[in-house]
């Protein structure tokens, strides 16, 4: 059983090669890393048109004309009383003029006008004297030239205090009217 060994060697060798070169093909090459895009030119710089126009200014954070904020911020939204009292005070009319005159500017605006006392005086007194003092602002405003329809009135008495502390300052903080928006104003 002696068979030519140039052939069976040579065969060998041929399958070798054969599966080197079908191995070597089927590996991945290597990403160049160099670009293969060409590289965008650089835009071609503009005309000169003069002077550049300056940067915007800061972004202002005003309310919107006709917005609750607007009322608040630029006009007031409350009336303080003296104690034991519901007449407009001196110091309050200019307050109200200037509450008259926006919602004369905003004829869709509904404002509701909350009465309010301090702790002193019974639950049911003090409901009735916050009645009163919403009252005495719907009075006073109607009389400004705005329309009783727009105006509701409620009382708080003491059951809202902005302040809970006891004594006179807390006290002159809560004996107060308060002009809430409910409706038609911007948003």
């Amino acid at each position: 059983m002696v068979t030519s060994f140039n052939t069976r060697s040579a065969l060998r060798l041929a399958l070798i090669a054969t599966a080197t070169v079908s191995m070597a093909a089927c590996a991945s090459k290597p990403k160049p890393t160099y670009p293969t895009t060409a590289p965008t030119p650089a835009p071609a710089p503009a005309p000169d048109r003069g002077p550049a126009a300056p940067p915007p200014g800061p972004v202002t954070t005003q309310p919107l004309p006709g917005s609750e904020q607007d009322f608040v911020i630029n006009v007031g939204d409350r009336v303080y009383f003296d104690f034991d009292r519901y007449e407009v005070r001196s110091d309050a009319t200019a307050l109200l003029d200037a509450q008259a005159g926006w919602l004369k500017r905003f004829p869709a605006v509904q404002v509701r006008i909350e009465g309010n006392c301090d702790e002193r005086g019974t639950r049911e007194y003090n409901l009735a004297l916050g009645a009163r003092r919403a009252n005495a602002v719907k009075e006073f405003l109607v009389a400004q030239g705005v329309a009783a329809g727009r105006l509701e009135t409620v009382s708080y008495g003491k059951e809202r205090p902005v302040c809970t502390e006891s004594g006179e300052d807390c006290w002159s903080q809560n004996r107060r009217g308060v002009s809430v928006i409910t409706g038609g104003a911007n948003s």
